[in-house]
């Protein structure tokens, strides 16, 4: 956006293993909070996937291709928290986030940004879900386990 503020449009990606573990990360800026990788576009043109992919390598290390990306098609449009919106351009309450899912083989080894968290872990979908702070995030675990029991990813 070239002001510094960030796009009220972002990505939630629920990174998990073929075996059901769920990686969280806890945010530096209010420890005890747990959510799966999130990030605004960098620019309102950003492809969503391209931005999934940044934001992965960002707050995680993993280099992940667009395409291992899976678009649960589900968005949410949600109030931002007051303490968090003067990220945001002024007058800017809601965001629209687009949730993700991203499946490994294993749980690789996790290098977390310490500007952004302060640790991480790998929980099975159940327990990720009682860990999330944000109601989006606690769907989209759901909605993972959903369709990986189904054998959909």
């Amino acid at each position: 956006m070239g002001s510094g503020l960030k796009i009220p449009e972002s990505v939630l990606v629920v990174i998990h293993t073929c075996a059901g573990l769920v990686l969280l990360l806890e945010r530096a800026d209010h420890p005890g909070y747990w959510q799966s990788v999130t990030g605004s576009l960098d620019a309102p043109d950003e492809p969503l996937r391209q931005t999934c992919q940044r934001e992965v390598f960002e707050e995680t290390g993993i280099l992940a291709q667009p395409a291992d990306f899976i678009d649960l098609q589900i968005m949410n449009h949600y109030e931002i928290y007051p303490q968090w919106r003067q990220r945001y351009p002024q007058g800017t309450t809601h965001n629209r986030e687009h949730v993700f899912a991203l499946c490994l083989p294993s749980t690789p080894e996790i290098v977390i940004a310490p500007a952004e968290h302060l640790g991480h872990q790998w929980l099975d979908f159940q327990a990720a879900a009682e860990t999330c702070f944000s109601w989006t995030n606690v769907a989209a675990i759901r909605h993972c386990a959903r369709l990986a029991s189904a054998g959909g990813h």
